[in-house]
Parts: C-alpha cells; structure tokens; sequence
C-alpha cells in the first residue's frame, strides 16, 4: 500500500470523484490557477478545466451561497474556504440556508455540498487565524461534521462525503497537510459516524480527532512506559457521533480524557463528556478529563501558542489526575 501525503490523499480523492461523477465541481479562491492555498487542488484546473474547476471573487457569502444553488439545482459542489475562520462571513448562509433547507421544503430540496476548510493553530498565524471552529458546525442540526486526522481517513471521508444527500463541512487541519500514512489506492470509503479505536488498552480512554489524535498517540507511549495501558480512539466525525465505541471502551477502562483543539468552555469535548456522563456515569470511576485549547484568543508569539495548545505533557498530566 503506498504511503502518500494527507494532501496528496485529498488530492488523490478529489480526482477520483470528479472522474466518477461529473455532478461534482470545486469553486473557490485560488482553487485553480494557484491550486489552493495549501495546495490541495493543485493540477486539477489543467485536466478538469474552468468549468469544473473555478476561482471565486474573494467573498465567502456569495460563494458559499453559489454552492448552496447549485447543489439544490441537481450539482454536487465542492466549497473550498481558504481558512475556516473565513467560514465566519458565510455562516449564515450555513447555518440558515444549507442546513435547513431540506427540512424547510418538507425534504423535497437537498443541498449535496461539500464545504472543506482547513483550521488550527500552531503556526504563528495569530489569533484571528488560528481557530477551531468545529463546536459551531456540531452545534448545529442539518450539518454532517467531518474532521480526519490520518491521510486514509483523508481520502475515504472524502469520497463519502461526495456521495452524501446532506452538506457536509470537511475540516482539515492545517499541521496535518505533510503528514504521510499508508492510502489505499482505488475505491477506499470510510463510513460516517465509525469511530477508529487506533490502540487498545486497559487502564484509560484517550478520546480525540483530528491533529490531537498524534498528540493522544504520544502521551499514550509515554503512558505505556509508566505502567498506564492507554486505550486511544479517534472519532474521525464529530455528526454522526460514535459514542458507542467510546462507551465500551469507558466500561473496560473507567476513566476517560477527552483531547481537542477547541476552546475548553463550550467545545466539542465538552459536549462529548456530557453525553459520556449520561451514558457511562455507572461506569466511571474518575470524573471525564477535558484537554483542550486555553479559552484566550490565540497568541501569536511561538511559545505562548505552545503554552495555549494542548499537548502530550498536558494528557499525562491529566492521566495522572485520575488513574
């Protein structure tokens, strides 16, 4: 199986499925010509051309609402915000257009839409671009939230994203793009609302997605070498949520930490220990641990961002809290 970049994986999906259906098609700024501003797209305008393949005005609103209309038009559209915290500026035509409409028309209209967007901290981008903003998308009824940390995982999620009949928001982390893993080449789909249990373990539950899955898989060796079996589960989608793999796990371990990137006050962890208190309390034997980003506008001095992230040291200070 070759090993290629969550890039190159993304990449790799998107050709596929613009060869499979030609209903799909990528709009966005500098999708085309420059490729993406990470490079995701690169190649894509010269084999698929304009019409397939199309730079928007600098204006997510109108974008994202494009998109919207041509998905309830019988389209499959692919919206690339160059940054989820430019998503901010389309959120209403998100949250008050593509995830009601089917449920305003009487399921009669769909919005097909795919919206992908990178996000994260940890390269000196500052505050305002430097944010994880998949609590709102979770918090809202009518979205499908995907939110891959490995580059199979990239691909597969991808390619059923693009075979959805309800929007889906794909957010990438911005530290994830060079990581390289191993892609299965050809048909390779991964199944919404599956979680992935990467290590198993007996004294403890590490629960994460995303960039905070390498940071779960670090602590979880350190674990190892001071006597602490980890077991490490990446959720791989926020909606549809597998709590059930999470459970299970919590009924042989006892304990759980949930990690992610996500301001601590009101994000997606928050909203997993709460449903881990109502389906696992008997089952617990410590309070569920949260690690997450400090609730303060990201610095953008390197070792206050540091400081602000969670990290492998901040796990293992947890574990020890409560094993």
């Amino acid at each position: 199986m070759p090993q290629i970049t969550y890039r190159e994986a993304l990449n790799q999906a998107l050709r596929e499925e613009l060869d499979r259906d030609e209903r799909i098609f990528i709009m966005g700024e500098e999708v085309g010509y420059f490729g993406g501003a990470f490079k995701v797209t690169d190649g894509l305008l010269a084999v698929y051309g304009e019409k397939r393949v199309r730079d928007t005005p600098i204006s997510e609103l109108t974008f994202v609402g494009a998109g919207i209309g041509a998905a309830m038009g019988g389209l499959r559209p692919i919206v690339e915000l160059m940054t989820v915290n430019f998503g901010l500026l389309a959120m209403d035509q998100i949250v008050n257009n593509a995830a009601k409409i089917h449920y305003m028309f009487g399921g009669k209209a769909k919005v097909p839409l795919v919206i992908r967007a990178p996000q994260g901290a940890g390269h000196q981008l500052g505050a305002q671009h430097s944010q994880s903003l998949e609590a709102y998308f979770m918090h809202c009824p009518g979205l499908r939230v995907v939110i891959p940390a490995t580059p199979a995982d990239a691909k597969g999620l991808l390619k059923t994203a693009l075979r959805q009949e309800d929007p889906v928001i794909f957010l990438e982390h911005e530290s994830l793009y060079p990581v390289k893993g191993e892609v299965p080449d050809g048909e390779h789909l991964v199944p919404f609302g599956k979680a992935s249990v990467l290590r198993e373990g007996k004294d403890l539950t590490l629960v994460s997605y995303s960039k905070c899955v390498y940071d779960t898989l670090a602590a979880a060796h350190e674990l190892e070498n001071m006597g602490i079996d980890a077991e490490v589960i990446d959720l791989r989608t926020l909606n549809p949520l597998d709590l059930d793999t999470v459970v299970e796990s919590v009924k042989k371990t006892g304990k759980a930490i949930v990690v992610y990137e996500g301001w601590r006050t009101g994000g997606a962890g928050a909203e997993i220990a709460a449903q881990l208190y109502e389906r696992a309390f008997d089952h617990l034997d410590a309070p569920v641990e949260r690690v997450a980003t400090m609730d303060i506008p990201m610095p953008y001095n390197a070792r206050l961002e540091r400081a602000a992230l969670p990290s492998p040291a901040h796990i293992i200070s947890a574990a020890e809290r409560i094993v």
